[in-house]
């Protein structure tokens, strides 16, 4: 298919932003639901972390809009939250804004311990962890669900949605300003979800290289076994269809993109995440580093995402 650089950023900069909260509201729980020993989490920290990832998330929402031939009519996909995965993201994309902005008002309180119940930041936070997992969930959904698209039907595209998520909210998580309470954590878990990830990544892309299309043109055509040349093109010009689901990646191509991918994403982030571990008085700036070449990776490992997909349409053209 034909890479639409507005989905790209959008599931790119609002996983990374969903995935800051995953952490942000696991901390806040761990740390105000009066577990002993959990990672301290400073307010400053906490708000900055707020901030950026409601940032992360508004652009990459506010990006996916531009795919839409009309983006004033983008309202009407909430409708259909019983049948669609589109949907049933655009509710949760909603509904994660009211925990994130709860604990970003007992924040700004004046004194958060006396004007609010004292469950309230371990209950948000819970709320924020969990809705912002639904949310990465339902937006690799959208994809998962379509049986026309073969390499997106497979069963590791959820878990790499929320791996990728993962991983860049744990590197952003370590770059946060007055972080340094969790920044071992965060540079643990980089070095953990790092390769993990890769892992994830490389199984599936040995599995789609190695996945025919479920049907050819004789099945199409009733002639099981034969394979019917196209005598003459359906259209005399180019159109939708042969635009968005008929783009071709050359294999030697993506096999360059692939390694790039997986350095930038991985290999360069565990370097980091293990030297900040070796040089805490560093840690904010290599994994703020680290953060920045995730980033850069998800957007690689995405544009393959939608580039390799070969939508069953194509047989007919």
């Amino acid at each position: 298919m034909h890479p639409a650089f507005s989905v790209i950023f959008f599931t790119t900069l609002s996983g990374a932003g969903y995935g800051l909260m995953m952490w942000l509201g696991a901390l806040a729980l761990l740390q105000h639901g009066g577990l002993d020993g959990a990672p301290e989490l400073s307010l400053r920290a906490l708000g900055a972390g707020l901030l950026a990832s409601l940032l992360l998330v508004t652009a990459g929402l506010l990006s996916s809009t531009a795919h839409l031939g009309k983006p004033l009519r983008s309202w009407r996909a909430f409708s259909q939250w019983r049948t669609s995965w589109l949907s049933r993201e655009g509710v949760m994309a909603v509904l994660t804004y009211a925990p994130a902005l709860a604990l970003l008002a007992w924040l700004l309180a004046l004194s958060p311990e006396r004007a609010w119940p004292a469950a309230w930041p371990a209950l948000a936070g819970a709320a924020l962890s969990v809705c912002a997992l639904l949310t990465v969930a339902c937006t690799a959904m959208i994809y998962a669900s379509l049986p026309p698209i073969p390499a997106w039907r497979h069963p590791l595209v959820v878990p790499v949605y929320l791996a990728f998520a993962a991983l860049s909210g744990a590197a952003l998580l370590g770059a946060l300003p007055g972080g340094s309470g969790v920044g071992r954590v965060a540079a643990g878990a980089v070095a953990l979800l790092a390769p993990l990830t890769a892992l994830l990544k490389w199984r599936y892309w040995a599995a789609i290289d190695r996945q025919p299309l479920p049907a050819s043109r004789g099945d199409a055509l009733g002639l099981p076994g034969r394979q019917p040349s196209v005598f003459e093109r359906p259209h005399t010009e180019d159109n939708y269809l042969t635009r968005e689901m008929g783009y071709v990646l050359a294999r030697k191509h993506a096999a360059k993109l692939r390694r790039i991918g997986v350095g930038l994403f991985a290999g360069l982030p565990l370097a980091l995440a293990v030297a900040a571990l070796a040089l805490p008085a560093a840690g904010g700036a290599l994994m703020a580093a680290a953060a920045v070449s995730v980033l850069l990776g998800a957007l690689v490992e995405r544009w393959l995402f939608f580039a390799q997909a070969r939508h069953v349409v194509t047989l007919y053209y």
